[in-house]
């Protein structure tokens, strides 16, 4: 039995899917009945449950194969650290006293520094307490930055004919799609051939820059003359305030920002046929971007 915490996410419901066509017994952990469904119907077993409570996920882990293991986003969030810190110690927690032998954890490029990496941080103190849990092997995965972050721009191209960010234009990032995140954990939870606490990087299919991501996206959409322009952190806080995100995660998202600019967040794995993944950005674009961005126009 495999067990799948954040199982309605973009990776977690990529990896539970995985595992289900390789004939696998699977437990989706959510905390939406509703929105475990369509994974049941698929032969799921649903477990619904606060992450935070050790007890329910106590329960959720005994006899599991393997975990998939991973700290779900909050948005609204007014301490999103210590959101992070209290679903981590509730996972570990549960790790301590069911004795599970193989977690794979999504964590992020970044995870290695101890300060300055806004969200990431909370990923940091993650991995080290996971290897801190007696006899577990855990695998790390880190991945770039997520190609599903520039859904954001659609509302951003909507009222300003732009895009924009606080990212430098011409920074090359291995950006990644989330899919391919979920592909590489099911694998790694398939084969189980990881030992002793190992990483692993995730770089996307190439690195990319905010000006060649706004070209793509100008050429799909018809807007050739699409531009991005790098906005100021007060300015980029203010945008993210105004679609819901709460001000302390916004300022996390600009110190994290901040760290890829000045390479303070960088990967470490040269690329190679074993980090690199195969969704492209254009292919991206054309299969999720796009689609979203004419539903948005036909709604408005």
């Amino acid at each position: 039995m495999y067990v799948i915490t954040g199982a309605t996410g973009n990776t977690g419901s990529v990896v539970a899917r995985r595992l289900l066509a390789a004939g696998q017994q699977v437990k989706v952990i959510g905390r939406s009945a509703d929105r475990l469904q369509s994974l049941v119907s698929a032969g799921a077993l649903p477990y619904v449950c606060d992450l935070k409570d050790t007890t329910a996920l106590v329960q959720a882990f005994t006899n599991a194969r393997a975990v998939y293991a991973m700290i779900p986003p909050d948005p609204a969030s007014q301490d999103f650290r210590a959101h992070q810190e209290r679903i981590r110690d509730s996972i570990v927690a549960a790790l301590k006293k069911t004795g599970v032998e193989h977690v794979v954890a999504l964590s992020s490029i970044g995870a290695d520094k101890s300060e300055k990496t806004g969200p990431v941080l909370g990923l940091h103190y993650f991995e080290e307490q996971l290897n801190q849990v007696p006899g577990l092997n855990v695998l790390h995965l880190r991945p770039g930055y997520f190609m599903e972050n520039t859904f954001a721009q659609i509302g951003v191209i909507k009222t300003m004919g732009i895009t924009a960010g606080t990212l430098l234009p011409e920074l090359k990032m291995p950006m990644i799609a989330t899919r391919d995140i979920g592909a590489a954990a099911a694998e790694a939870l398939l084969h189980l051939d990881f030992t002793g606490r190992q990483t692993r990087e995730l770089l996307g299919q190439r690195d990319i820059d905010m000006t060649e991501v706004t070209a793509i996206i100008g050429r799909a959409i018809d807007k050739p003359d699409l531009k991005y322009v790098q906005v100021s952190d007060e300015q980029f806080v203010t945008a993210l305030t105004q679609i819901g995100i709460s001000a302390n995660v916004a300022n996390l998202i600009v110190e994290m920002v901040a760290a890829l600019n000045s390479g303070h967040m960088v990967a470490l794995e040269k690329r190679s046929p074993e980090n690199t993944t195969p969704t492209s950005y254009e292919t991206f674009v054309a299969e999720e971007f796009v689609p979203r961005y004419r539903a948005q126009s036909a709604s408005a």
